[in-house]
């Protein structure tokens, strides 16, 4: 009974499909099918239910499957605990991450640590959208602002600092605003993750309560990177982290406006699908990305 067999199983049974788990683990869905039975045949014992529409677990399934995660999860850590105080980072490690923080944050320092580690092999997807982690094979989301409920485990990075910004030729437009009665007269663009219900608003932090003036929306958007484009063609004010958009203001491209009504600042947090058990690899890469982010945040994870 090989690791490798036993990786097929468990993935299969995560997606509850033979074709899912293939393509994520590079395989012929014909391959993950034998060795599924093959499974079946050496501990004598049907391991999934299988229809035209689905795949489910047995009961014995369930408890194979169990043993398998527990089995897996030590034999990750047994053949890794030495690498990160050598340096070989090796096997594949799944990122998402929202556009704007990967671009400038991250980026700007994935040489370096791809350079130093020539076998890791590093993959991010890039979204704000919720994710079905274990359905879509992702070791670990990085996510700005507050958290809904889930079963996810959070690891706070830190809080980045926020400002309003504005491009110069909106500004001659529409005028500078020098108090939040102006704002009458100009239109926001305003990240929203829920295209359907989310107002547009100017929100500002007083003694560290949120306030909100209600705005006309120039523009609702669910992508930070598509948010700084509209910004600095004119569409209208916008509210972002300052180390998304550093770049921007320093090169005269966006103007802050309103620095004495600055939003909040923004959190930022690594989500993971469970506590225990975190790869070494995947737990090297983590540690990479609080180091790299730490300049940027404002107050940081402890």
């Amino acid at each position: 009974m090989e690791l490798n067999d036993l990786r097929v199983f468990c993935r299969v049974a995560q997606l509850g499909s033979f074709t899912k788990a293939a393509e994520q683990l590079g395989v012929a869905k014909s391959r993950a099918s034998a060795i599924v039975r093959t499974l079946e045949a050496d501990v004598g014992s049907r391991l999934l239910q299988r229809n035209t529409r689905s795949v489910r677990l047995t009961p014995d399934g369930e408890l194979f499957f169990e043993r398998c995660r527990e089995l897996l999860r030590e034999s990750d850590h047994l053949q890794g605990m030495f690498r990160p105080a050598a340096g070989a980072l090796q096997g594949r490690v799944r990122l998402d991450m929202p556009s704007l923080f990967g671009q400038e944050l991250v980026m700007p320092h994935l040489r370096e640590l791809l350079s130093a580690h020539p076998l890791l092999d590093l993959r991010i997807s890039i979204n704000d959208r919720r994710v079905d982690m274990i359905q879509e094979g992702v070791d670990c989301l990085i996510r700005i602002g507050p958290l809904p409920d889930s079963d996810l485990v959070a690891r706070k990075l830190g809080t980045m600092k926020a400002c309003n910004l504005a491009s110069p030729a909106y500004l001659r437009q529409y005028g500078v605003p020098s108090s939040l009665a102006d704002l009458a007269g100009h239109r926001v663009i305003h990240y929203a993750n829920n295209l359907r219900s989310e107002e547009a608003a100017w929100r500002y932090a007083v003694d560290g309560e949120v306030q909100s003036v209600p705005m006309v929306s120039a523009l609702a958007i669910n992508s930070g990177s598509l948010l700084l484009a509209a910004c600095r063609n004119g569409l209208g004010i916008m509210q972002v982290s300052v180390p998304a958009s550093q770049r921007l203001i320093d090169s005269g491209e966006l103007v802050e406006v309103l620095p004495e009504f600055r939003p909040p600042p923004i959190q930022a947090s690594l989500l993971l699908p469970h506590r225990r058990h975190v790869a070494p690899r995947v737990e090297a890469v983590l540690n990479w990305l609080t180091q790299v982010t730490r300049p940027y945040m404002q107050e940081r994870a402890s």
